[in-house]
């Protein structure tokens, strides 16, 4: 069954008309909301168009006419693009994520021809907020070469205070939902695709198994978590707290230094065996979406006991972040955006791989085994004009999944993307009335 849309807000006139522009959708968020966003930049004068690679992406793209399949082998993709970039004069592309093959050449080859590549991700600052950058994010993104002291000198108003993120993601079951029904078809309807490849790590038959085994097995974990939960309160023992994440994740795939997360636990447990005062804990919390593939909680407790540190290793399966958070000693990442809220808390943190937060007055730089036994914490001024600065820029309230999200989500991207100046140019014009003007270029 094809997705259905209501959703058809006008574009306004003026500097955000699409008139002579020629956009390229490549792979988005599952669900309506690329075809919902190129809808009203059609409104708005601009021609668009869909490639598609599998029958997930055909199905959230109704309109046939606009929508071109590529079928043949990946290691034809760039060859493939550069004549279409060409030939159908495009001056835009429009994708979520910048890291998995077929994104990666796309800017890649947009960067030499002179088009703009508009990248969306999930919230830096989740969960009521999505990314929209320029040219990459994460580490890929302007802001890994600005300082917070110039984020400082962009905000208009040092005072002006901005909502904080709730510890929860409103759009969960409609991403799980969405989720579902891409991959279903791709199970069920891919004979047209014969050449697809997933740019995940594993077949889909077995993700989809993975996932039905984590559906079945959720009042058990969610046991298992609280049971979790009250063993480490109940020593009243300071505890560390280490955020695991999906390996798979483009991410963490592209900015750290780990193969996996196995790798990072096996680190992390063995700085906290050298540097951690004898009486303090450590407990791993594990991604809510993750669907065991790795075997985290064994591969902890083997590391753990080759440590000789078992019984001060803990292992917390999903769930809510804020009450592990309240109380920990200090928190380690690679570079998981739920470091934001130990920033927010005012929690040392330390982070391995590159993320946008990784700021020095945000992010120690001691090493792992110093860090553990005195762990220097954040400047949380820095971090609130961070974070203010973020939220006057790329981040944008509202979400991919569920229709009342995209609904407040659209009309904002919508000016965004048909804009002439990306976010962080368009603070700097603003700016421009009451200040001189600041290069962002190399800021």
């Amino acid at each position: 069954m094809k997705p259905t849309s209501t959703f058809s807000p006008s574009p306004r006139p003026g500097r955000y008309s699409g008139e002579g522009r020629r956009f390229v959708f490549l792979q988005g968020p599952h669900g309506p909301f690329f075809h919902q966003l190129a809808q009203v930049l059609a409104r708005a004068g601009a021609r668009i168009e869909k490639i598609g690679f599998n029958q997930g992406d055909a199905h959230y793209w109704p309109d046939p006419e606009s929508y071109t399949a590529f079928r043949a082998p990946l290691a034809q993709w760039p060859e493939f693009l550069r004549t279409h970039l060409h030939d159908e004069r495009v001056s835009d592309i429009v994708l979520y994520g910048d890291s998995r093959f077929i994104h990666a050449e796309a800017i890649r080859l947009a960067e030499r021809l002179g088009i703009t590549v508009h990248c969306f991700e999930e919230g830096y600052l989740r969960p009521y907020w999505v990314t929209y950058e320029r040219g990459g994010t994460n580490g890929n993104s302007r802001l890994m070469e600005l300082s917070i002291a110039r984020m400082q000198a962009m905000l208009p108003d040092p005072e002006t205070d901005l909502p904080e993120a709730p510890a929860r993601w409103g759009d969960l079951r409609a991403h799980a939902w969405h989720g579902a029904v891409y991959h279903w078809q791709i199970l069920t309807r891919n004979r047209h695709y014969p050449n697809w490849q997933s740019h995940r790590d594993i077949p889909v038959i077995r993700e989809a198994r993975l996932n039905l085994l984590k559906l079945l097995a959720l009042p058990h974990a969610a046991l298992a978590r609280r049971r979790a939960v009250r063993r480490v309160r109940r020593t009243g023992q300071p505890y560390h707290l280490a955020l695991l994440q999906l390996s798979h994740d483009a991410s963490f795939r592209a900015h750290s230094p780990f193969g996996s997360m196995s790798e990072y636990c096996r680190d992390v447990i063995t700085a906290f065996a050298e540097g951690a005062p004898p009486h303090h804990l450590l407990v791993f919390k594990a991604h809510p979406l993750d669907d065991g593939r790795e075997r985290l909680p064994a591969e902890i407790r083997r590391a753990a006991r080759e440590a000789g540190i078992a019984e001060r290793v803990h292992f917390v399966p999903g769930g809510k972040l804020a009450q592990l958070l309240d109380h920990a000693r200090s928190v380690v990442t690679v570079n998981s955006t739920a470091a934001q809220q130990a920033l927010w808390r005012g929690r040392p943190l330390k982070a391995l791989g590159r993320s946008v937060y990784c700021k020095p007055e945000l992010v120690s730089d001691q090493p792992l085994a110093e860090f553990f036994a005195d762990p220097r914490p954040p400047d949380t001024r820095a971090y609130r004009d961070y974070r203010r600065f973020l939220l006057a820029t790329s981040q944008v309230a509202g979400g991919f999944y569920s229709q009342r999200s995209r609904e407040r989500l659209i009309p904002q991207v919508a000016d965004m993307i048909l804009a002439p100046e990306d976010p962080y140019d368009a603070l700097a014009r603003r700016n421009a009335r009451t200040r001189a003007p600041l290069r962002l270029i190399h800021g």
